[in-house]
């Protein structure tokens, strides 16, 4: 029994004009989810251009810049509903220069689709996409290999294509990967099956994305409830009330677990878990509730209630894969306000250990300094100890941003190694 309230995030990652934008038209153009309105605007923007029929890309090229250049620079999203599930696109840009977007689209998503021209195979930006999906830990990969008209809909290109990207992503975590040949231009394989290539027998790329099993994907094993903020009604009937609210990070919480506060290390029992109005048994990711003790404790926002047999390890010094977001560079023992869950921080980079060169993914440990859509691992010291996850087992308790106090920008994003 499939939810059919269940919210899938995907990413499309591919290089330039490998017809990504086209292929979100096609999406949201075969599962009907486009108004009139827009597409007589679409048609006319496509008459203009001199364009047969409509041009899918449109939908999705919101700038006007992208639609003169006929790019993708921001990151778009779009939204779209099936009877089964419902869909949010992050259609990201395939530009070196745009890394930074691609990995701010993917870092919540729960399915990346890298798309291949199917003339072209395997290039550096689609290594880059593999790397990056594997990097933000996205649990499933879809590859399409698209433009399959352009090469008569050859099989054997098809399969030299997977051969080419098994061999890349062999080297990288990545659970689940399945590839579709498909046209979006034409539409064969996206919402409806193709009839040009009987040699393919997986499902179309729509049904595959509606039945994707995704629940198991959040952590349910390390309960971990970031406070947010403390709830004193002080009224009527509530007149004793404290309760701790926040959005359930991971793992599950029930009445009368033992837990623990973190960082200062009190123990308690759960009372109750209140929902507005209701009280329930018990709270999973990714609800958020408010949350009642035994005990009072002095618990506020950036405290953290984990099980008493399963926590976080506290600590100053860590290490984080880094994505540097701001255009100017990072500047050698700045302080910044480090952001984890609810706990904010000041924080200072000692080191950078090593840079990853983006296009041939080696490790280069001379070049310490960075800049703008770079990648690195770094070491972090902070003023007070995090309760950190690695990112690999836990999104959320495992992610960080980095703030510039003085112009309030966030200027990097990581992953706690």
């Amino acid at each position: 029994m499939l939810d059919n309230n269940q919210l899938l995030r995907f990413t499309t990652a591919g290089s330039v004009d490998d017809g990504k934008s086209t292929l979100i038209g096609r999406l949201l153009y075969d599962s009907k989810s486009i108004f009139e309105d827009q597409l007589e605007a679409i048609e006319n923007t496509s008459k203009k251009k001199g364009h047969e029929g409509v041009d899918l890309a449109l939908f999705t090229d919101g700038l006007r810049d992208e639609r003169e250049q006929g790019i993708t620079i921001d990151v778009a999203y779009r939204y779209f509903t099936t009877p089964k599930r419902k869909f949010i696109i992050a259609d990201t840009p395939g530009h070196i220069q745009y890394t930074r977007n691609m990995v701010t689209g993917a870092s919540t998503a729960n399915v990346a689709t890298i798309l291949i021209d199917a003339r072209h195979g395997v290039i550096e930006q689609t290594k880059r996409h593999a790397f990056i999906a594997s990097l933000l830990q996205i649990p499933h990969i879809i590859v399409c290999v698209n433009k399959m008209d352009l090469v008569d809909f050859s099989e054997e290109v098809f399969n030299n294509i997977v051969s080419e990207f098994e061999e890349v992503s062999s080297k990288m975590l990545v659970k689940d990967v399945r590839f579709i040949p498909m046209s979006a231009l034409l539409g064969d394989n996206v919402v409806n099956k193709s009839e040009n290539m009987p040699w393919y027998q997986g499902a179309p790329m729509l049904h595959t994305l509606e039945t994707m099993h995704i629940s198991s994907d959040i952590n349910k094993v390390d309960a971990r409830f970031p406070v947010q903020t403390v709830i004193r009604p002080q009224r009527e009937g509530f007149i004793d009330y404290r309760g701790y609210a926040g959005r359930v990070a991971s793992g599950i919480l029930r009445k009368g677990d033992e837990v623990t506060i973190m960082p200062s290390g009190f123990t308690s029992k759960i009372k109750s878990i209140n929902l507005h109005d209701k009280e329930l048994e018990e709270a999973y990711a990714p609800m958020s509730v408010s949350i009642t003790l035994e005990d009072d404790i002095d618990i506020s926002r950036g405290d953290m209630i984990v099980r008493s047999n399963n926590k976080p390890e506290p600590s100053q010094d860590i290490e984080v894969m880094l994505c540097w977001l701001n255009n100017s560079a990072a500047k050698p023992r700045a302080k910044y306000t480090i952001k984890h869950t609810s706990n904010d921080q000041k924080a200072m980079i000692k080191e950078v250990v090593y840079k990853y060169d983006i296009n041939t993914l080696e490790r280069n440990s001379d070049d310490t300094d960075l800049s703008m859509n770079d990648i690195a691992k770094v070491k972090i010291r902070t003023t007070k100890p995090l309760m950190v996850d690695p990112y690999r087992e836990n999104r959320t308790t495992g992610s960080i941003i980095l703030v510039d106090d003085a112009t309030n920008e966030t200027v990097a994003a990581g992953m706690i190694v």
